[in-house]
């Protein structure tokens, strides 16, 4: 694949990506700003039992929004052994969501990783500008104790 070939398939799964979630909340950020918070809820697609909320700053006339997120996961649902078999146990875990938040380079990620040792699943939102890096990021924890999913430590 040409370098022009994969910029335009990184710059199409990025706008395709963030389709069809649910926007929850929209707050203005003021008068005199066309930038607003949106909050956008979201289903894990492998562990249906996990709700997850960001909230995120989005110009409605920008070519580029901030990258500061917040992210807060939680329970709602059954979460079953099987769906926690299934999931990537990898130290760097799984995007499970990606919105963009350029027109070039910038995307909004949240990657999903399983802490074995707590039994807990881990959903980290970052943004990434392919070209220079970025920092900012947040965290959220859901404890797979009180689930099926939860194994003893003690068998």
């Amino acid at each position: 694949m040409t370098p022009c070939n994969k910029l335009i398939s990184l710059l199409t799964l990025g706008l395709l990506a963030g389709c069809g979630n649910d926007n929850v909340g929209d707050v203005s950020l003021g008068l005199l700003t066309s930038k607003d918070i949106k909050i956008e809820s979201f289903e894990d697609p492998e562990i249906s039992g996990v709700t997850c909320h960001i909230s995120h700053v989005k110009g409605n006339l920008d070519l580029s929004d901030p990258s500061d997120m917040g992210i807060s996961c939680r329970q709602t649902g059954e979460i079953t052994a099987e769906m926690v078999e299934n999931i990537d146990d990898s130290l760097s875990g799984e995007v499970v969501f990606t919105a963009s938040k350029s027109v070039l380079f910038k995307t909004l990620k949240i990657r999903r990783i399983y802490d074995q040792n707590s039994q807990s699943l881990i959903y980290l939102s970052y943004s990434t500008k392919e070209l220079e890096g970025s920092y900012k990021h947040s965290l959220s924890t859901v404890p797979l104790y009180g689930t099926l999913a939860w194994q003893d430590p003690n068998r």
